[in-house]
């Protein structure tokens, strides 16, 4: 009864009949809603997306997709859209008080790491519209102007209210409803989930413009002095930016600041001529985690569960990698191939990392705004310095690959996380393997199922083990890029639909029974699966 109280809601007389179609309710078309909305109907389940705003975002906003983004993307044949359409990041340039100190050369920093080795710049206005296209292909519109009132669960189910563009009210009824509703989340709200955490008391800027100079040279640009900071991202269109940095002291107060209020001497000194500007806006910067990501059949996921500084570019990567970890756990359980206490593995898989990420961002952040002779000290002097030297050493370049690209975020203390092989642990995303001719390991997760893979020969008993379960057995060729990635020849890996290690033997697959067993597993791929019922008919808590 608590929890039925803590979801009630005071009662419309004017809502429609109830719509039973719904498996699951987002809230929120931002990428994260989108991606998940695009996993989830991929995987077969139905889903309806509503926004309350009347159109995409107009504004870049965020820039950067990683390549475990688009490692995610591939596995829904998106990926080459989104690289065909953005700009590869090619160097970074540092500039100290107007003066050009270091140009760091990225180039392919994560070859041999993943079939995308580089960062990509592509604006999240345009990133949208590529998503809810893909959306309409599969018979999916975003329904804009629509509002999600309030909601509650009961017998197994969550009722919600949403309002429509003219006023009106709808009962919507769904198996799960997802928030990926923003910072200022309705979804969160009603089931008073706290938000920890606190705002940095610097105000800052981002604008979007067209200009030329030195820092328009298409790459990434950081200028730093001893009061400000200015980062000038390169778009897509040759000529255009965006600019974010820091508002000087002098004129924070200010609520109706525009461009030229802000603009700091570093623009000047950095000889960038704007002529126009297409965007504007000031903002302070929050760093905070949601202290429950799911509460019985509601969750939480991209901004609605997690906000921190823009450094590393993380942000909505990290909402989307959210939406990919949730949707294949719902349509596990809404198609019976799953216990339900499979979706317990979300929140503890997606908060860790959200912290670690929002602690790192953090220092990060300090390091570029701290005041005070020593953080000066640090920020003018040793960073100009040490960059260069640092970008120069293979294993470093790697690993600032391996943490900015988020392929390096694994799950190892899941309870879906079992063994080890080689220097690769269960829960660790799956190491990329070129294969040759283009081919790789990373093909057969278009799949979107699970799967056991084995480099070298599959013994009898995985062969066997494998047909009992009903579980696809792919064997590769052991090559010497299996050897450098960490995996061990002949060990048996059951990789689940998202690309991460689930189970890791090296020797046979004696444990997969039990795995399976334990989770209430089917294995069988979804084109031998008939529809089973349209949700879970147990209740998840």
């Amino acid at each position: 009864m608590a929890f039925e109280r803590l979801f009630s809601l005071i009662s419309r007389n004017d809502a429609s009949v109830v719509n039973s179609e719904t498996e699951v309710l987002i809230a929120g078309a931002g990428p994260t809603g989108l991606v998940l909305a695009l996993w989830l109907t991929h995987l077969g389940v139905k889903v309806r997306i509503i926004d309350k705003t009347d159109r995409p975002g107009t504004t870049s906003r965020a820039l950067a997709v990683h390549a475990r983004i688009l490692e995610f993307y591939d596995q829904i044949d998106l990926a080459g859209e989104i690289v065909g359409r953005g700009r590869k990041m090619e160097a970074i340039n540092l500039w100290v008080a107007g003066k050009h100190k270091a140009r760091v050369v990225f180039g392919d920093m994560g070859k041999g790491i993943s079939p995308f080795p580089f960062a990509l710049m592509f604006p999240q206005d345009e990133h949208e519209r590529i998503l809810i296209a893909r959306l309409q292909d599969l018979g999916v519109t975003v329904e804009r102007s629509t509002e999600l009132v309030g909601f509650n669960e009961k017998n197994a189910r969550v009722t919600a209210r949403v309002r429509r563009p003219d006023g009106s009210e709808e009962t919507v009824e769904a198996a799960f409803i997802a928030g990926c509703d923003g910072t200022h989340s309705i979804v969160r709200d009603t089931i008073k989930v706290g938000f920890q955490g606190g705002t940095y008391s610097h105000i800052f800027y981002v604008a979007d413009v067209n200009a030329s100079g030195r820092a328009m040279n298409g790459e990434l640009n950081l200028g730093l002095d001893e009061a400000e900071f200015l980062a000038v991202f390169p778009l897509t269109e040759s000529g255009q930016a965006r600019f974010v940095g820091s508002v000087k002291r002098d004129v924070e107060a200010r609520d109706d600041l525009t461009f030229d209020d802000v603009r700091p001497r570093l623009i000047d000194r950095l000889d960038i001529n704007v002529q126009r500007v297409n965007w504007f806006s000031t903002y302070r910067v929050h760093h905070r985690v949601a202290g429950h990501f799911r509460l019985g059949r509601v969750f939480l996921l991209g901004d609605a569960a997690h906000i921190h500084s823009p450094v590393g570019g993380q942000g909505m990567n990290t909402g989307i990698g959210d939406a990919v970890n949730l949707s294949w756990k719902l349509a596990a359980v809404l198609r019976g191939r799953a216990n339900i206490h499979l979706l317990d593995s979300y929140e503890p898989e997606r908060i860790a990392f959200a912290r670690r990420l929002v602690a790192t961002t953090d220092s990060a952040f300090q390091l570029v705004n701290r005041d005070g002779a020593v953080a000066r000290f640090v920020r003018l002097r040793l960073v100009p310095l040490l960059m260069p030297a640092l970008f120069s050493v293979r294993d470093a370049r790697r690993l600032m690959f391996r943490t900015l690209s988020q392929t390096s975020v694994n799950y190892r203390r899941s309870e879906l996380s079992v063994g080890s092989a080689g220097s690769v642990k269960a829960g660790d995303r799956l190491p990329w393997v070129p294969q040759g001719d283009k081919l790789d390991n990373f093909a057969s997760l278009h799949s979107l199922d699970w799967q056991a893979h084995v480099y070298g020969e599959a013994t009898a008993g995985m062969q066997k083990a494998c047909e009992k379960a009903c579980l696809n057995l792919r064997s590769f060729p052991w090559n010497e890029a299996a050897r450098k990635a960490g995996i061990a020849r002949n060990a048996f890996y059951l990789i689940r639909p998202d690309g991460y290690v689930a189970l890791a033997a090296p020797n046979d697959a004696s444990a997969l029974n039990d795995y399976q067993a334990r989770h209430g597993l089917v294995f069988a791929s979804k084109e031998r699966i008939t529809d089973q019922a349209s949700a879970a008919t147990t209740d998840p808590r």
